[in-house]
């Protein structure tokens, strides 16, 4: 099922002809210099934190000197429009601006959240030296440009890497933030990372559980890590099973954290 894409300007909706099959694909028509958010649909309409994730493309925009001005009720209708008519079920949708902030362009796809077995046994990673992004605050079409260097580099059965500063401290992931479990607490960077809609929800969970540092550990630590996990809109907090030679064997906190997570989210879904 093909990706589907749409331009919402004051007088509608109006579809975009293309041959595009995933929102990956379709990064091709995102002006670079314009600014997104991606978040997907549980029930085929309903949806988590909605308004946060606007907030953030606003906030985006205006720290990229864009000049957005957001009817958030017609943009709930025209993605409402889409999803429906799709036939879709659940989808992955990507909205972005525009330099000139006077149109929108909505992209959906079809979403299948991860496995229960898949998501419990973790993925894993390698890190990416040199490699955080400037204005990590704004969430950047030239981003999702950017990290194909870094996507073409990665290791057969590697599909995600964290991010290094110039000084070897782990940030965030080229997708989502990260975490590390270091002696009993949670350890996760404050600065030089985009905030994540699902890090609130991430960090809400967590207090109460285990202390968290807001700090990003070190490369040099990786040895003392005892468990490491990322969280995403789409996928929410999803262990990470090995990071470069080091592997992990317990993810009880993570999986705790899981659990409370989606718990979370299953009581806060609203309709679009």
């Amino acid at each position: 099922m093909p990706c589907r894409i749409a331009i919402l300007q004051n007088h509608g909706l109006t579809p975009i002809e293309h041959h595009f099959q995933s929102l990956q694909e379709a990064v091709a028509l995102e002006p670079p210099h314009g600014v997104y958010t991606v978040a997907n649909t549980f029930h085929e309409t309903q949806v988590l934190h909605f308004d946060a994730h606007l907030d953030r493309l606003e906030d985006s925009a205006r720290r990229a000197n864009i000049p957005l001005m957001l009817n958030r009720q017609t943009l709930r209708g025209a993605l409402r429009q889409m999803i429906v008519h799709s036939g879709y079920g659940d989808v992955r949708f990507r909205i972005s601006v525009p330099p000139d902030g006077d149109s929108l362009i909505l992209s959906i796809e079809p979403f299948t959240p991860l496995s229960p077995e898949k998501k419990a046994q973790g993925f894993p990673f390698i890190t990416a030296p040199n490699s955080a992004r400037q204005q990590a605050r704004i969430k950047a079409n030239h981003w999702m440009l950017e990290r194909q260097k870094i996507v073409e580099s990665l290791p057969s059965g590697v599909s995600d890497a964290i991010l290094l500063d110039d000084d070897g401290y782990m940030l965030e992931t080229m997708t989502a933030n990260f975490y590390a479990v270091i002696d009993g607490k949670l350890y996760t960077a404050s600065q030089g990372i985009l905030y994540g809609i699902s890090r609130v929800i991430a960090l809400e969970v967590a207090e109460g559980v285990l202390p968290i540092v807001h700090q990003p550990p070190h490369i040099h630590q990786l040895a003392t890590l005892s468990e490491a996990f990322f969280s995403s809109s789409s996928r929410g907090i999803v262990p990470i099973n090995r990071i470069d030679g080091h592997i992990f064997s317990d993810f009880s906190i993570t999986h705790d954290l899981m659990r409370r997570y989606d718990a979370w989210a299953k009581a806060h879904l609203q309709e679009l």
